[in-house]
């Protein structure tokens, strides 16, 4: 099998599997409880004095 069609196929099926769980998966931590606390703590890091 040529190298360009297997990976089209690849890409294809299982390509596309990997990167919808990716997403799911970044957006169940986005939401998960208590995410809200570190995502503003970390916002105001570049704000702090030394």
């Amino acid at each position: 099998m040529e190298t360009y069609t297997w990976l089209r196929q690849f890409a294809d099926s299982w390509g596309l599997l990997f990167m919808t769980l990716f997403f799911i998966g970044v957006v169940i931590f986005a939401f998960r409880p208590g995410s809200r606390e570190q995502a503003d703590e970390a916002a105001r890091i570049p704000l702090k004095d030394d």
